[in-house]
């Protein structure tokens, strides 16, 4: 009897990316009622970004004009990718979409462009993860069947 075990690494990655994202959701719970708590960390995060770079740009036409709307869909977001990957239910999609919320945090907040990106946890094995789920079902060349 064969294993597959690119099968069975991308079962357990989805599942702990599940409940990464379900118990983050949860957390941002209080974004929904409150969306100065979102507000206050793009303003951070303004005030600390160089002048021209990707996330000064971002935040000021994107993020702060969009936050009322952010501050529902991250935590709305989260937790419905969180559910899904971890009911393994339409899991590439899911997959997707959380990386683009992941990739926007890092570009906001500016992590994405440090090399604290690298060895932070919540940014390349959350990233790669992602990614590596939303790509997942495509059988790559080196991929060894036994």
């Amino acid at each position: 009897m064969a294993i597959d075990r690119q099968g069975s690494g991308l079962t357990a990655l989805r599942v702990c990316l599940g409940v990464f994202f379900l118990f983050e959701g949860i957390g941002k719970l209080r974004w929904l009622t409150d969306a100065s708590i979102l507000g206050g960390r793009f303003s951070g995060w303004l005030a600390e970004a160089a002048v021209g770079s990707p996330s000064q740009w971002y935040l000021a036409h994107v993020a702060v004009p969009g936050t009322e709307i952010f501050a529902r869909l991250v935590p709305l977001g989260e937790l419905a990718a969180g559910v899904a990957l971890l009911l393994g239910i339409w899991t590439p999609l899911a997959a997707f979409l959380a990386f683009f919320m992941v990739m926007n945090i890092h570009v906001a907040s500016g992590l994405l462009f440090k090399y604290a990106f690298l060895t932070n946890g919540y940014g390349l094995p959350v990233v790669g993860g992602t990614l590596a789920l939303a790509i997942g079902g495509i059988r790559l060349p080196f991929s060894v069947r036994r």
